[in-house]
């Protein structure tokens, strides 16, 4: 059994999204932990702030590290981050002459900050393919039904006559822009954290950026000159993106719900949901989740907000917040991508009823 929608038993019938769960797994989670720490052990012996030859062997026996995932979470319970144990499994792994080469200079929140900036950029890649799909499928619907006519409505109620092609630019247009805000958005999330124990890497001394610089082509993420530990604007601006993507596919489901009402008929879909007690009924079920999840994400994103607020130097409370509504929202998006294409795929018809 689960508490979360996107991987119930059943529920998660209606909202999973394999693909982007992959992305925001445990595994996957930590194996970019494990980049990120083989990639600071090169850094330190690239900039000679530990042997080269060390630094390598330990980098090596880092990525090939068997993680104890039962004593991770039992760290987590006590530490409220699962890097001290990370770290200790790794000096165990890699032996004691190694241990120099491990974790030096760094501090847990660059390991769990680097690692989401890992994420974000996975699940930017997957959201950007699905938001083109979903435009190019809508503009051939347009170039295809486009001319049909059907009754323009304003606060729900008739108002004049316009065509399919009216209805459908408010779904298509804003996807390419959602595209323009996603790249917009990369050199501002797809970056590396480092910021040593206060923020300031004062134990990298003066080879703090050139470690940096050596982490991030490593990562393949942008670098950064100065530490954003308690400056989340950026992650909070992603999330503010996620809502911005469902809210439009939402517009979409609650149009289509709409237009389905028996008695408009303005479209006819195949494949709708089915009824216990009233089998005669196909539910614009795909349109309904498209509304849910966009008003799930506009929930969510006032929680983003509050995870803004970073006292001090780092903030435990702030910064455990995100970890628990950034995967559901990334998830939720997915989810509605994928729903939208596929509902897209279903329109038999659109535009006004033919006369009989």
């Amino acid at each position: 059994m689960s508490a979360s929608v996107f991987d119930h038993p059943w529920l998660g019938g209606l909202f999973a999204d394999p693909e982007m769960a992959a992305i925001w797994s445990a595994d996957r989670q930590m194996a970019h932990m494990l980049a990120f720490e083989a990639a600071w052990s090169r850094a330190l012996g690239a900039c000679g702030r530990a042997d080269a030859a060390l630094a390598e062997a330990a980098a090596a026996k880092i990525e090939a590290a068997k993680i104890d995932l039962s004593d991770i979470r039992a760290g987590m319970a006590r530490d409220g981050v699962p890097v001290p144990r990370l770290v200790k499994q790794l000096k165990d792994a890699v032996g004691c002459d190694l241990a120099v080469a491990v974790h030096k200079g760094a501090t847990s929140q660059d390991v769990v900050d680097s690692a989401l900036a890992l994420t974000l950029k996975e699940s930017s890649a997957l959201l950007a393919e699905r938001l083109a799909t979903l435009e190019a499928a809508l503009i051939e619907l347009d170039a295809q039904r486009g001319a049909k006519p059907l009754m323009g409505r304003t606060r729900m109620q008739a108002a004049t006559e316009i065509t399919v092609s009216d209805r459908l630019r408010p779904w298509h247009q804003p996807l390419a822009a959602h595209l323009e805000r996603l790249a917009e958005l990369s050199p501002r999330v797809e970056r590396v954290q480092i910021g040593g124990a206060s923020g300031d890497r004062k134990a990298l001394g003066t080879d703090a950026q050139a470690v940096v610089d050596h982490v991030a082509a490593a990562l393949d993420l942008a670098s950064a000159d100065s530490a954003w530990h308690a400056m989340r604007g950026g992650v909070a601006e992603y999330a503010g993106l996620l809502s911005l993507i469902t809210g439009t596919l939402g517009k979409i489901g609650q149009d289509i719900c709409l237009m389905a009402q028996q008695g408009l008929d303005e479209i006819k879909l195949s494949g709708g949901g089915g009824s216990s007690a009233m089998p005669h009924k196909q539910n614009p079920v795909s349109a309904e989740l498209l509304v849910t999840l966009a008003r799930f994400n506009a929930v969510q994103l006032s929680g983003m907000h509050q995870a803004m607020i970073h006292e001090q130097e780092r903030s435990g409370a702030a910064w455990a917040l995100e970890w628990m509504i950034l995967p559901q929202m990334a998830q939720a998006t997915a989810s509605a991508l994928a729903t939208a294409t596929a509902l897209v795929g279903k329109i038999d018809r659109i535009g006004m009823p033919e006369a009989k």
